[in-house]
């Protein structure tokens, strides 16, 4: 039936975390539909109470309406009318009763029966088996963990009984966990099923007892929902009928994987003959030991489950979402390794040396064919079209170089007609030995292929904008002294440290590409689309750590461990910033340098943050409305300044006027009194001598009167 889900048995034997992840869903659904029916079996609980009280009063209403007679009333006691009518309405009342107490037996068999028993006995069932199968996990976990920790030092007879009784106790808790796991999903995958039923069924049996009340109802009506609730009835029986089915599918499957899989119970390794080990294989997954140091010289042992992907080596905890990386494994080297406390253990050093990993598997053969499949992923074979194949020619070029002869004759006649084949698969073991140089399988391929030519993406920190100005920086850094500590010796405006606003965030940025227009919405998901999506595409996983310091005047990308700043943006470049619709931890911004508004030219830069990357935008927000509020502020003040300095050379200049004035007077006065001739005598022979201020206005009358004579 299209639309049922259900979970492979086939993979409980593995019992992967992403069949894990996949049995979380389905127990997420089972406890959401317990949780539906409980709410469905109280609300149809109500209607069936309500039915039967209402059953209840209907019969106690003609009851009384029957007994009418023999009550005994001061007034109108022996109306005969009265009487009859209520006898009348009795009856019909009676009938009514009738109807409704079939009606109540009919809801309890059609309606609650159904839903009280899906309820009690399946849903109850499935909890059952949860408890089950979480004690044989524990179970299985507990004797893995117990045959893991064998030791290989002694060999008597105590250890080898404690080492048949881990062999038994994880064949048996091994046997009891699949089991009860297949049983498990047969019942998960059975529900799926009867979750449809046991929700239409009881609906079924509501309405077929309502139409069969509403007898008296219109016949169209009666007849329409008679073909409706008919086609609902054969379409429970054909889901009824596929259930049956499915779950004799299952059953059969389920015995058939019993049937094949007991030799894999037991973790020793199998018959050779029966399954040798595969040396062609570019991927594996399965449960391996990783150890981890604790001390100096103490470690610790836990068990993973671990994945190839492409050129990594991954790991995946039970019951967590995702992989994380343990390490590259393009060029790196694999050996099997004797370790003090463990057997079956190999080890894989990368391709510079820096990083080693220690891992231990069950049984030899899945050591050899981890180790196998190491191999042919360091040389890249993953890369080709036809991978299996190439690995497969590899292993048996280079079994043929290293397979002694009987004589030199016959060597030197095997190495002639296939000396080139084998000349490949010794260049191909020395490249994997060292791992510096490329493997035969990138010769065919085009490391062109893997970056997108139409989308350059930039997946390290370079800033466009530093770049168009290298020419200009270049002058200014080659006279300043560096410091080995990450500081330079002097100090610009933008980078003082008197900002009002500095919030400190731990970002990882994952790249950045050009954008051709800076003030659409829609311009940073497409950019997280395109950059998540060449990620994955490419395998690329390392992510640059850095500090991202918000302040007032601009964004600085700074290394944690040597505090030098990568990278600066001056804030007002920033043109908008917004993170991510379904994921709050992605953010990026998008930048337009000062002279780029022209041209259109914009770089958009994806990060991603421990936190919420809307409490980042928010902050970049507010940070941009600081300065702009700052910058408002300061255009005051200057504005404030140049009216007052208009205000004062305004004052400067009337005093200035004031003062020439003065001084034309001044010398006006000087003139007059320079031209006048000598002091008239007196009528009686004495001079008149006149004060300076009677002078001055002697002076002034007498040129007043020459003026007004030259004027007329």
């Amino acid at each position: 039936m299209p639309g049922i889900e259900k979970l492979p048995i086939e993979e409980t034997l593995e019992d992967s975390p992403q069949t894990r992840s996949l049995l979380g869903v389905f127990e997420e659904d089972t406890t959401a539909m317990s949780n539906y029916c409980t709410q469905l079996y109280e609300a149809m609980q109500r209607i069936y109470d309500a039915q039967n009280e209402l059953s209840a009063a209907t019969h106690l209403t003609s009851r009384l309406l029957k007994e009418y007679d023999k009550q005994r009333f001061p007034l109108g006691g022996d109306d005969e009318v009265m009487s009859s009518t209520l006898q009348q309405f009795a009856k019909v009342i009676d009938e009514l009763s009738s109807c409704h107490a079939v009606l109540s037996t009919q809801l309890a068999d059609a309606m609650m029966f159904p839903i009280t028993q899906f309820k009690e006995r399946d849903l109850k069932e499935i909890l059952t088996l949860k408890e089950v199968f979480q004690i044989s996990s524990d179970d299985h976990d507990v004797a893995i963990n117990r045959y893991s920790r064998l030791s290989k030092k002694r060999d008597n007879d105590k250890v080898r009984n404690l080492r048949v009784e881990a062999v038994e106790d994880v064949y048996t808790s091994r046997k009891k966990h699949h089991q009860t796991m297949m049983h498990y999903f047969c019942s998960l995958n059975t529900l799926q099923y009867k979750k449809k039923t046991a929700l239409l069924e009881p609906l079924l049996g509501y309405m077929q007892a309502q139409i069969s009340f509403f007898k008296l109802g219109s016949e169209n009506l009666t007849q329409q929902w008679e073909d409706f609730l008919g086609t609902i009835g054969t379409s429970v029986q054909n889901v009824r009928r596929e259930m049956e089915e499915e779950v004799g599918q299952m059953q059969e499957t389920i015995q058939e994987m019993e049937r094949s899989c007991d030799q894999l119970y037991a973790p020793c390794d199998p018959d050779p003959a029966h399954s040798p080990v595969c040396r062609n294989l570019t991927r594996k997954q399965g449960y391996l030991h990783i150890r981890s140091k604790t001390g100096l010289v103490s470690s610790s042992w836990e068990r993973q489950y671990f994945f190839t992907q492409g050129g990594n080596l991954m790991q995946q905890g039970r019951g967590e979402v995702a992989g994380g990386l343990v390490t590259d494994l393009d060029n790196s080297s694999v050996m099997a390794v004797d370790s003090d406390d463990r057997r079956f253990c190999f080890q894989v050093t990368s391709f510079d040396g820096k990083k080693v990993v220690t891992l231990q598997s069950e049984s030899r053969k899945d050591c050899e064919e981890w180790i196998a499949t190491i191999n042919n992923i360091s040389k890249r074979i993953y890369l080709s079209e036809n991978a299996e194949e190439l690995a497969a020619r590899v292993n048996q070029s280079a079994l043929e170089a290293v397979t002694p002869s009987p004589s030199f004759q016959q060597r030197h006649e095997s190495m002639r007609p296939s000396r080139c084949v084998k000349g490949r698969a010794g260049r191909a073991s020395s490249i994997s030995s060292v791992g510096s140089e490329p493997s035969p399988a990138l010769s065919v391929l085009s490391l062109d292929a893997l970056v997108a030519p139409d989308t350059p993406i930039q997946f390290d920190i370079i800033s466009l904008f530093s770049e168009e100005n290298a020419g200009q920086n270049k002058t200014a850094q080659s006279g300043r002294r560096s410091n080995p500590f990450g500081e330079t010796g002097d100090s610009t405006p933008e980078d003082s440290e008197d900002s009002i606003l500095h919030q400190l965030f731990i970002v990882r940025f994952l790249g950045s590409m050009e954008v051709r227009t800076a003030e659409t919405a829609d311009v940073i998901p497409e950019t997280m689309r395109q950059i998540l999506a060449a990620r994955a595409i490419h395998n690329i996983f390392r992510m640059t750590e850095s500090h991202l310091l918000v302040t007032c005047d601009c964004l600085k990308l700074i290394d944690p461990q040597t505090q030098v700043t990568r990278l600066r943006f001056p804030l007002t470049s920033v043109v908008q910033c917004s993170s991510h619709q379904d994921n709050r931890r992605l953010f990026g911004f998008v930048l337009q340098p000062a002279g780029g508004q022209g041209d259109g030219r914009a770089v958009c830069y994806i990060f991603e943050s421990n936190n919420d990357g809307e409490k980042i935008c928010d902050s970049v927000g507010l940070a941009k409305q600081i300065a702009f509020h700052s910058e408002m502020d300061r255009k005051a003040v200057e504005k404030r300044k140049e009216h007052d300095k208009a205000k004062e050379r305004q004052q400067e200049e009337l005093s200035k006027q004031k003062q020439i004035e003065k001084d034309l007077e001044e010398q006006s006065r000087l003139i007059a009194a320079s031209s006048r001739p000598g002091n008239q005598p007196a009528a009686d022979g004495q001079v008149l001598v006149l004060s300076n201020s009677h002078s001055e206005d002697s002076d002034a009358g007498e040129e007043g009167k020459k003026r007004g004579e030259s004027e007329a």
